[in-house]
Parts: structure tokens; C-alpha cells; sequence
């Protein structure tokens, strides 16, 4: 398989339906929108709803689609976030149960899907300034951590932020907090920048999900907030009935990048 082929967001979007791409999409369909996945009942729609609306950095919201429909109309029309990402999970009573590459035997008419921003989005930027995106560099899954920063709770939603890192030179990350800034739909500047064990990561190299990357000595990390947050929310939350993304297996949308820029 090429990756280098999916170039535009609909290629990744059937390659996926069709079972042909099953990885992560970084560095997929560069200049699109990726975006986290939730899927929840409507009884728990509008505490998520709320969540996210208290949480902006970790869970911008990009769309949030009908009772029962799996099309996002916003942001990608005709797509179908049961089939379309490459590969999901699926939590019970908190706890991760599968991991399943499409949804259609698990889909129900009272399931809301949120589309959340994504830190992907803007990758293409830090690339196009020359900034560093190891994962990429070395075609792995962003490394992502929880922390023991708090979000804001609303109704059974609560828990602890999650966080993606890039390694890059305290001048370059500088360059990067202003990049990333303009872009608040996808997680903004950075919100942490070296010492990992002051936001609670005991250890750099074992990453909660994805891969780990080489960090270099003249490097530190730097943090973003991440929109698996609410996997690791659903779990405190212990949620009877929860699906999402695999952590770094995106939803591509129509939206361009430079469409959730704020210049």
C-alpha cells in the first residue's frame, strides 16, 4: 500500500471503508482536517456536549452529527464515521473491549457522533516552517500521555487531560506556539513545554497511546493538549456504552486546513 497516494481526505476515507488502510493517518491527506471521534447514546449527548464546551483546548468541536445518523453533514457530506477510519474502539462500562475496523453491527438509532479538531491539522504547518514532526519523520503514531491536569467536568465527565508531544529546540518551539496559535480548532499553542513530570508523566519514552520518538539532546518535549482526552474520561466516567477512534486513526473531513486558521 502507498501512502503517499491518499492524498486527498475521500481517498483515506474509502480506502478505509474498504479495508485497505487500517493504520494511522499522520502525514495522510496533508492540508486536510483530521478529527477525533466519540460516539455516545443521546441520554449522555449533552453532558459530552457540555464537556467539550468547557473544554475547549482538549475537545474543539468541528461537528456533531443527528440522533441516529452516522453522516457528518458539516464537514464531510455523504461520508459515514461508521466505516471511514481506519480503525475504532469500543468501551463498556468504561473498560475497552475491541477494536474493530468498522461499526455497522454495533451502530443504533439513539448514537450521536462528535467530531472533535485534531493536532494533525496543523502539521502541514509546522512542516511548511521547516519545524520538526518527529513522528512523521520516523512514519509512527504521535506519542500521547495522560497527565494530572484536571478538566473541567460536567455531569459524569470527568477525568484528566491527555496530551500529544513533539520533540523540538527551545527555539523552535517558540516558532511553533505561534503557528499553532492561530490554530484554536485544533488545539491551539502548546500548553506544557519541558519537564514531563510536573503534568504527571513518569516516563517519556512509555507514551499511554501511540509510539514512542526519539528526542534528541538538544531537544525537549512540548506538549499539546489531545482529543483522546475523552477516552480517557469515558473510562473514569464508566460510560455503560462508548465508541471512538483508535488514538491516531482519524477521520479525514473535507475542511482544508487553512479553514480553522485564525489569521
Amino acid at each position: 500500500m502507498n501512502l503517499e497516494s491518499f492524498t486527498t481526505a475521500a481517498a483515506v476515507r474509502h480506502a478505509a471503508r474498504s479495508g485497505e488502510l487500517t493504520g494511522p493517518t499522520p502525514g495522510l491527506a496533508m492540508g486536510y482536517v483530521q478529527a477525533n471521534l466519540v460516539i455516545l447514546p443521546k441520554d449522555d449527548a449533552f453532558d459530552f456536549l457540555l464537556f467539550c464546551q468547557r473544554n475547549p483546548r482538549p475537545c474543539p468541536l468541528l461537528d456533531v452529527t443527528e440522533v441516529g445518523s452516522p453522516e457528518p453533514r458539516t464537514i464531510a457530506p455523504g461520508a459515514d464515521i461508521r466505516t471511514d477510519l481506519p480503525a475504532y474502539r469500543v468501551f463498556r462500562d468504561g473498560q475497552l473491549v475491541d477494536e474493530p475496523t468498522n461499526l455497522l453491527g454495533l451502530w443504533r438509532d439513539d448514537l450521536v457522533g462528535f467530531l472533535i479538531g485534531c493536532s494533525f491539522t496543523f502539521e502541514n504547518a509546522l512542516l511548511a516552517a521547516d519545524l520538526p514532526v518527529r513522528h512523521i519523520e520516523e512514519c509512527r503514531n504521535v506519542p500521547m500521555y495522560r497527565t494530572n491536569i484536571a478538566c473541567k467536568p460536567a455531569g459524569r465527565f470527568h477525568g484528566p487531560m491527555v496530551v500529544s508531544m513533539r520533540p523540538m529546540t527551545p527555539s523552535q518551539t517558540v516558532r511553533a506556539t505561534t503557528i499553532c496559535s492561530r490554530f484554536p480548532r485544533a488545539h491551539g499553542a502548546p500548553i506544557h513545554f519541558g519537564n514531563p513530570e510536573s503534568i504527571g508523566i513518569p516516563r517519556i519514552d512509555q507514551p499511554d497511546f501511540g509510539d514512542s520518538v526519539q528526542i534528541r539532546p538538544d531537544e525537549i518535549p512540548v506538549f499539546w493538549a489531545c482529543g483522546v482526552t475523552p477516552q480517557a474520561v469515558i473510562m473514569e466516567a464508566k460510560l455503560p456504552f462508548v465508541m471512538t477512534h483508535k488514538p491516531g486513526h482519524m477521520f479525514l473531513t473535507d475542511l482544508r486546513d487553512h479553514e480553522l486558521e485564525n489569521l
